[in-house]
């Protein structure tokens, strides 16, 4: 058992773990840490929009049409002049956030299961 405890099935299905799309990224100068400002197209959750430090591993051109996976169902967290609208996922690593991979298209909205 980890640190954290085990969950039951019923904590994780709390959790909307969604694929979307990569529609726009913007430069966050505001940000405290180097960042980018992604919107996300979840299929018929919306386009949502959030602010990632992914900048050390990624350009804006390498995020553009790329699936990403996403926490949709936290609050809205402002973040300085910018609200983000969900958790874009990752792997930390002394190199940078490694952004959570889909290896084969899916339907935008579709929960991970």
């Amino acid at each position: 058992m980890s640190e954290q405890g085990t969950i039951t099935w019923g904590d994780f299905e709390k959790v909307m773990l969604c694929a979307g799309t990569v529609q726009r990224v913007e430069p966050f100068p505001e940000a405290r840490k180097p960042a980018w400002k992604l919107w996300v197209d979840f299929g018929p959750h919306g386009v949502r929009k959030t602010s990632a430090q992914i900048k050390d591993l990624y350009a804006a051109e390498d995020l553009v049409g790329r699936q990403i996976v996403g926490v949709i169902n936290f609050p809205p967290k402002q973040v300085g002049p910018f609200v983000s609208e969900f958790l874009l996922t990752g792997f930390p690593t002394e190199q940078g956030v490694v952004v959570t991979a889909i290896e084969r298209p899916v339907p935008d909205g579709t929960r991970l299961a």
